[in-house]
């Protein structure tokens, strides 16, 4: 095993979650590639990127002017899945304003690979110096072996945050559903009726009066037994 996988495994075995994880590994790659470097870890979708991770501040602010202008180095790098290279921000070449922004805040070079996992884009590895020309055949070349490396792990980070995005949207269904169910009970048992009947009332209600269903559910339950209705216990995966 190489000295890089093992500083990648023993970071991922010490991490508290992903998040840290991420962290870890955009450090490990501004030491790496060569020294004195910011790095960010873009991920998101093509409308709404993100920095998953950073080295420093430095980075997350130099990738969030890239967002703002919804054009630089990173976005092209994971959109389009091509390297891109600026030897000097002081040149004012393809990108001007985000050059001239990152000039400002002293970063003069800058180098943005994709990270590609199964073929597709999840993000963009992206590097930042405060010297012009850091990136030679040498830095690019270690800075492409990190991004190959470091792709999995980012497509792991979106794939962990879709199952929580799903998880807390379950748990806020069955929260909402238990609210709507406890007063159709009470409507079954008034008007002697099926429970889609129930429904129906409960829905023609909150049309007619212009109120939401939960609202309408929740003052039903609350006026028969004179406490708001409970949500159910909190969901767990088993």
């Amino acid at each position: 095993m190489s000295p890089d996988a093992a500083d990648v495994q023993d970071m991922l075995l010490g991490a508290e979650d992903i998040g840290q994880f991420l962290h870890g590994l955009a450090r490990l790659a501004a030491r790496l590639v060569t020294g004195g470097l910011s790095c960010g870890m873009t991920s998101g979708s093509r409308a709404r990127p993100v920095t998953v991770a950073g080295s420093d501040p430095d980075a997350a602010w130099v990738d969030e002017v890239q967002y703002q202008l919804d054009d630089g180095p990173c976005l092209h790098a994971m959109r389009h899945g091509h390297l891109v290279r600026i030897d000097d921000t002081a040149g004012r070449g393809r990108w001007p304003r985000f050059e001239r922004l990152a000039a400002t805040h002293g970063i003069r070079s800058c180098l943005a690979l994709p990270l590609v996992a199964g073929g597709q884009p999840v993000g963009a590895l992206n590097l930042y110096a405060r010297s012009a020309s850091a990136f030679g055949a040498a830095e690019t070349q270690r800075a492409q072996k990190f991004a190959e490396d470091a792709a999995g792990s980012v497509a792991l980070a979106r794939r962990l945050a879709s199952c929580s995005e799903l998880a807390e949207q379950l748990r806020s269904s069955l929260a909402s559903r238990a609210v709507i169910d406890q007063p159709l009970g009470v409507i079954m048992a008034e008007k002697h009726c099926t429970q889609a009947r129930a429904f129906g009332i409960l829905r023609a209600a909150s049309q007619n009066n212009n109120v939401k269903l939960r609202d309408i559910a929740s003052a039903i339950v609350t006026g028969v037994s004179g406490e708001r209705p409970q949500p159910p216990p909190p969901f767990e995966d088993g």
